[in-house]
């Protein structure tokens, strides 16, 4: 039988002949893998495989040559298809029929399945390989000694020249097969064979399915990339290709037809060529048919979008580049340097080579931070002293590094640094965030040291280090944001001892102190302080000054107490009903005590009280506790913001706002967003500045329930002796701003009991008011003060003692003489005009004559006369000039003393005397003229009680209109435009401004179109830093959502409702997440009290627990999320309070106490 059966009738012919058709024909035996001649030959030569190194192309199975058969197109195409590298992954059900298939596809098929990149010691070893039967035999009858015993195999010693292609055949079954759920892939053939035919004898009949790559089948089956994919949204931002090139140009006269223009592209000859003797050809066709090629212009391929954004991208890190190296001191340009590493990453990468690296580069965060690293580290290099680059190093490092090894560098940074008081901020900031090594004494220490560094620094004892410019107001700052962090982290007694000590520190220190070092001070009042000696806001309290001359002297001597005082009321029964879970029995006693107990424990001498006495040593303070923190105030404006800020710590109203870098630290409650007497009272509605803050002895549940105003009696007296005390210190413009927050203070509690309708509270309440504004005003200094006649005439107002409210009103502006028109006189007026107009409801009737009356006379040089009837025109139109003039001087001048209140008795006298068009042309005109002044001198809001700014006035004035615009619709018809306009551009320029934000969410909420609203808050979200634009964003969207869940909760049957949900809930979250993310909000208590209590309302209780403990990674000491999650998660009360007292937060009512006391 032949060899190969298909050629059986061809080898019948001579082998000895050669040419001829017949040898044409077989040409194919030419190919050096088959050899012609006898078995013995054929053994002879494969017995010496062990020399044939120097040929051993002989034994690789080269392809067949082109010109044998029709069949070498298939092997071509076979052998191209063969050169890609992919493997298949068969499945599971075809290993069997590969495993018994194996050797029939190594011999048909080895030249086809192997790429001809392999190595040239793979391809011979293949070739020895399949001629393994042909050899078997011979290798035998020649090493007989391995025959004799029966084995195949060859050992390497008895074979006498040894090559790097020696092998062994080895027929044992591979474990691996079986072992694996899987042939090795390396010998799976990479080709599918369909129907039955032999591989090898008809190239036609034979059907073989190659194996494409898999990329190419991914690409057919590849989606459609959506508008909100990272391709789609990042090709918004790349510019534009322009349609056409050149403009169109419309006649104004149509044309009877519609012209054709002919193509930029085609050249049509002036004259016929034998080439193109139509002129058909365009102008490629005529160039290639006359054997020439297109110019290089044209030839240039088009530049690609892609191409385009890379250049784009390296020519502007290479523009910084030479930027950095030419101006290598320049902080702001390293600093965009570091921004501008996002901007590259957002993109695909510049510097990458395949499309896998690019996407992992481009998710890549690690290696952003990396590069901006090590641009930071080339800045310091070149800037060894700056400290705003340090500190964006260690900013980024907070990705990298462990707390413990951040705060190492924060020490560092400190030590080389101990003048800087923005850094000291940044680093208290820093380690009062860290949870995992955060504790109440190391932070309050931490404050202690900080400060006491800065004062000697202040004091020059550090001669290293001069002190910077604004370091007492910063050690101010930084002295507020440590009481407040004591209050938040319930230690509500340290805080009133800071100061209490602070105040004697500074308003009572002994002269014959005054000249030594803070240090030195401190020390001498430490005596003082552990005397046991009265302090401030108690009974008797002198001074220090006071104690130290006595001292001197011999000591004080004792006076017996009166034997008529008033007892102390006794406690209230702390557990009212046993029968409540236990969580809400804690959260009731810890809120009481929270309440009664701010104040510091002192043992009473009169009651033979000692230390020991004390039931919760907590409540005892320790001058070590407060020691470090006392600093020097030199400014006179400083001190009287100290007496301010602690008034405005006990809660009572104040027009000091904390400073920026502790105010959203310090914002633990939800009533910005209170709306309730605003919208009864648009106009005379004063809002208390500085909310969000919670007072001293407050911590009130995001829902208010269970909220007080007020105090204690204790807190009560307290409050009263500091003022008794602190008064005499100060005179003018500082006393009477004292008087009026005193009467303010209490006139909220009248507003507080009107709006819960407690009248007997109510009644003593408004008796106790009274008095002490009759008292204040009989004093010989406050008898011409209008801001204590306009508070007592409003407290009459409120009382519902309408005439003895005019009669207040009619005396006071009676008292200024025809020339002294004061700003206070016309808050006086335009209180009363507001008060009529209010009282009337409507814009017609006798109280908006007496309104007019009021305005009216403020005008006019004689004495003030009340009103008695109606105003005449003649006298209406005399008070317009002089309003018109008064407010061009004012203008001219830039005065802003009078120019708010006389702006808005202006815009009122023309609201109710003309409309509401007039008020509004008023105060476009205000706006215009001091639009200018305030964009170019606006740093933030004021905190200079005495001299106002033009930005205070224009904030002011904005007031005022909106208030007026919301009453005209209260009592008519208006469009919401242009309040809406109205507070647009006032948010603009004051985006931190509460009151504003409340008025717009309130009116948007009237709309079905949140398109615009959300639009606004994006951009002024975008443009500023403050908070409020975020937490307002928020309240607008949870108020919409609540409109949208009580329409679709009605029950009235079928209803469609024109505000779906679509997804508010979500939206709502993404808000708060964005908030979360700046630089104010991520350690804001207040709104991460809101995301917890939005989550907890959705009803996802895991999510809100993971929200709780992200929020104690960020406000740690912030004791109201401890209770709000209390309050949340019942069942998880132990766990809470191990955790607080693991921090050491202030628990006043430990676990085993209220277990004893529900015994009891």
């Amino acid at each position: 039988m032949a060899l190969f059966p298909a050629f059986a009738g061809v080898s019948a012919a001579p082998e000895s002949s050669a040419g001829g058709s017949s040898r044409r024909d077989l040409d194919w035996l030419s190919n050096s893998s088959f050899c012609t001649g006898n078995i013995p030959t054929l053994q002879q030569n494969t017995i010496e495989i062990a020399s044939l190194t120097s040929e051993k192309e002989l034994l690789i199975r080269s392809p067949l040559r082109p010109d044998l058969s029709e069949g070498s197109d298939t092997h071509k195409r076979h052998k191209q298809t063969s050169r890609k590298k992919k493997k298949e992954k068969k499945k599971k059900k075809k290993h069997q029929h590969h495993k018994k298939t194996k050797k029939v596809n190594e011999q048909s098929s080895d030249s086809e399945s192997y790429s001809a990149t392999d190595s040239e010691k793979d391809i011979s070893t293949r070739g020895v390989i399949d001629s393994k039967k042909e050899v078997e035999k011979p290798n035998s009858q020649e090493t007989n000694a391995t025959d004799s015993s029966g084995s195949r195999l060859v050992w390497l010693d008895d074979i006498q020249s040894q090559t790097t292609e020696t092998f062994r055949t080895d027929k044992k079954p591979d474990p691996a097969n079986w072992e694996y759920k899987s042939l090795y892939r390396g010998d799976i053939a990479r080709y599918k064979r369909k129907g039955n035919s032999c591989l090898g004898i008809n190239p036609k009949k034979q059907r073989i399915s190659w194996e494409g790559t898999s990329t190419e089948k991914k690409q057919l089956h590849k989606k459609s990339e959506r508008y909100f994919s990272k391709k789609s949204v990042r090709s918004l931002s790349i510019d534009g290709v322009a349609v056409c090139s050149k403009a169109e140009v419309f006649s104004p006269d149509p044309n009877p037809f519609i012209p054709v223009e002919d193509s930029d592209d085609e050249v049509l000859p002036s004259t016929s060529t034998w080439v193109n003797p139509l002129g058909v050809y365009d102008k490629s066709t005529t160039l290639w048919l006359q054997g020439q090629g297109p110019s290089d212009q044209e030839t240039k391929q088009p530049v690609s979008q892609k191409d385009n954004e890379d250049a784009i991208l390296k020519a502007k890190v290479e523009e910084f580049n030479r930027k950095v190296r030419e101006n290598p001191r320049d902080i702001q340009l390293w600093l965009e340097f570091v921004s501008f590493q996002d901007e590259v990453m957002k993109g695909p990468g510049l510097y990458t080579i395949s499309e896998g690296e690019q996407e992992s580069r481009r998710k890549s965060l690690k290696l952003i931070l990396e590069k901006k690293l090590s641009i930071l580290e080339r800045a310091i290099e070149s800037n060894q002293n700056n400290v705003e680059l340090k500190l964006a190093r260690l900013k980024l490092c907070t990705e990298f590094w462990e707390p413990s090894t951040l705060i190492k560098e924060w020490q560092k940074l400190i030590f080389l640094h101990p003048n800087n008081s923005a850094l000291w901020q940044k680093y208290l900031l820093f380690c009062q965030s860290q949870f995992s090594t955060f504790t109440v004494t190391k932070i309050h220490n931490l404050y202690g040291k900080c400060l006491s560094t800065l004062a000697a620094v202040q004091d020059g004892s550090i001669l290293s280090h001069p002190a910077l410019p604004g370091t007492e107001e910063a050690m101010f700052a930084l002295f507020l944001q440590q009481c407040h962090f004591l209050r938040q982290a319930g230690h509500t007694e340290k805080a009133i001892s800071l100061f209490q000590a602070m105040i004697d520190f500074t308003f009572f220190k002994p002269d014959s102190v005054k000249d030594l070092p803070t240090r030195g001070q401190v020390e001498f009042f430490e005596p003082f302080w552990d005397s046991g000696e009265p302090r401030v806001g108690e009974k008797g309290a002198r001074g220090w000054r006071a104690w130290m001359h006595q001292q001197e002297r011999g000591g004080w001597v004792v006076v017996k107490p009166d034997e008529d005082e008033d007892e102390p009321e006794e406690d209230d029964q702390e557990i009212k009903n046993k029968n409540l879970p236990k969580w809400q029995i804690w959260l009731s006693i810890e809120h009481s005590r929270e309440h009664r107990h701010w104040l510091p424990w002192r043992p009473d001498k009169t009651k033979k009280q000692t230390d020991e006495d004390c039931d919760d040593p907590e409540r005892q303070v320790l001058f070590d506790d407060l020691g470090l923190s006392l600093i020097k105030l030199s400014s006179l404006d400083l001190k009287f913001r100290l007496i301010d800020s602690f008034l405005q710590f006990l809660g009572v109203p104040s027009g000091y706002n904390l400073p920026t870098s502790c105010l959203y630290l310090a914002m633990d409650e939800n009533g910005i967003f209170d709306e309730r007497l605003s919208d009864e009272k648009p106009l005379t509605f004063s809002n208390p500045s500085f909310s969000g803050v919670n007072c001293i002895g407050h911590m009130d549940k995001m829902n208010r329930q269970g909220q007080r105003m007020g105090h204690c009696k204790e807190g009560e007296e307290f409050i009263q002796n500091i003022f008794h005390l602190v008064l005499p210190l100060f005179s003018g413009q500082e006393k009477s701003h004292l008087c009026v927050s005193w009467l303010q203070y209490e006139i909220a509690k009248v507003i507080w009991y009107l709006q819960t309708k407690n009248k007997k509270r109510l009644k003593s309440q408004g008796k106790k008011c009274k008095k002490l504004a009759k008292n204040l005003l009989k004093e010989p200094e406050n008898r011409n003060n209008f801001c204590l006649w306009k508070e007592y005439a409003h407290l009459e107002w409120l009382l519902g003692n309408i005439e003895d409210a005019r009669k207040v009103f009619d005396t006071a502006i009676s008292m200024v003489g025809p020339e002294d028109l004061s700003s206070r006189l016309y808050d006086l007026s335009l209180l009363y005009a507001e008060l009529e107009v209010e009282q009337s409801g409507n814009v017609e009737g006798a109280a908006i004559s007496r309104a007019i009356h009021i305005l009216t006379k403020l005008t006019e040089n004689g004495p003030y006369v009340p009103y008695t009837g109606q105003v005449l025109a003649v006298n209406i139109l005399k008070a317009r000039k002089a309003y018109e003039h008064t407010l061009q001087k004012l203008l001219n001048e830039s005065c802003s003393s009078h120019l708010v209140s006389m702006v808005g008795c202006f815009m009122l006298f023309q609201y109710l005397t003309i409309g509401v068009n007039a008020s509004m042309h008023i105060y476009k005109q205000v706006f215009e003229r001091l639009k200018g002044s305030v964009s170019s001198e606006f740093t933030g809001p004021s905190t200079n009680i005495g001299a106002p700014n033009l930005t205070n006035a224009l904030e002011a004035v904005t007031l005022m209109h909106t208030n007026l615009l919301r009453y005209h619709m209260k009592v008519s018809v208006f469009p919401l435009n242009p309040l809406r306009e109205a507070l647009s551009e006032a948010l603009k320029l004051y985006p931190g401004n509460q009151v504003l934000w409340r008025s717009y969410v309130q009116i948007q909420n009237k709309t079905h179109n949140a398109s615009k609203t959300r639009r606004f808050f994006d951009v002024i979200m975008r443009s500023s830093a403050y908070l409020e634009p975020r937490l307002f964003a928020i309240q607008a969207e949870k108020m919409r959502k609540r409109l949208v869940e009580a329409v679709l909760r009605l029950d009235a049957g079928e209803i469609h409702s024109t505000i779906p949900e679509t997804g508010l809930s979500n939206r709502i979250k993404a808000l708060f997440e964005n908030a979360i993310q700046s630089d104010n909000g991520s350690n804001c208590p207040l709104l991460w009290r809101m995301y917890l209590n939005f989550l907890v309302s959705l009803g996802n209780k895991e999510r809100s627990k993971g929200v709780f403990y992200r929020a104690l990674q960020h406000c740690p000491w912030a004791k109201v999320l401890y209770m709000d999650a209390v309050d949340y998660f019942p069942d998880q009360i132990q766990e809470i309070l191990d955790l607080m007292t693991e921090k050491e937060l202030r628990v006043r009512v430990p676990i085993e106490e209220l277990e004893l006391l529900l015994e009891d």
